[in-house]
């Protein structure tokens, strides 16, 4: 579904990304591990367009994406859901979630997807009414993948969703990642908990100071014991 090809990525001099090669087969999760600074987030905003100084390519579905408009992206099926969330704090949680059907004409199924949000989301439902900047980290989180999943996205990326979040809610998060996997939409995942990361993709690639220096399995690098060491505290 996607595949990048020797990416590089650059903010003036530095170079940020070099030669980054990863391919997300429809259906699965994936996820990028590694430290702060090794790459992650840049990778996510280069596929979304949002890094604009790059080489190489990125194919969607074998077409080019390179150079496409952000939102021509979002009409093609592509969703990013930010690092830091980057909800509409001054729109209610229902406008924000209006927000991301903008692209959308199919009003009968939108409303369905409304239902398919609160019924993931329950506690969204019951504050859909709230301004968004009041909502709790967690809810803001559930509030931003619930924002892209309006798009109907073929593939969802998803950039550090347990960030600043209490431990069970960082799980109900993963389980609703899961869920939203198994009902059809392909997930690339950053996240700096790797631990958590690896328990529930299917593959992985390990960053460095932008190289990927390990990919694989992710069960596999789950018991791998100098991933266990260098990025699972074990």
């Amino acid at each position: 579904m996607l595949k990048i090809k020797d990416l590089n990525v650059y903010y003036g001099a530095i170079h940020a990304l070099t030669d980054i090669n990863i391919d997300v087969e429809e259906g699965e999760i994936v996820t990028l591990i590694g430290a702060n600074g090794a790459g992650k987030t840049s990778t996510l905003r280069a596929i979304s367009g949002l890094a604009t100084e790059k080489t190489g390519e990125i194919l969607f579905n074998g077409t080019s994406i390179n150079g496409m408009p952000t939102y021509k992206m979002a009409g093609l099926g592509i969703a990013h859901v930010p690092e830091g969330r980057r909800i509409f704090a001054n729109l209610s949680v229902m406008e924000n979630l209006e927000l991301g059907a903008y692209l959308r004409k199919d009003k009968a199924e939108i409303h369905k997807d409304y239902e398919m949000i609160f019924e993931k989301f329950p506690r969204l439902k019951e504050r859909r009414k709230q301004l968004a900047g009041t909502l709790s980290g967690g809810e803001q989180q559930m509030l931003a993948m619930g924002r892209a999943l309006m798009i109907r996205p073929k593939i969802i990326l998803l950039d550090e969703p347990s960030m600043g979040l209490a431990p069970l809610v960082v799980q109900d998060i993963f389980n609703i990642i899961k869920e939203i996997n198994k009902a059809g939409t392909t997930v690339l995942l950053v996240e700096q908990n790797a631990h958590m990361a690896l328990s529930i993709a299917h593959k992985a690639y390990v960053l460095e100071t932008g190289k990927i220096v390990l990919k694989g399995n992710a069960q596999d690098l789950l018991n791998d014991d100098a991933v266990r060491s260098a990025y699972l505290g074990e």
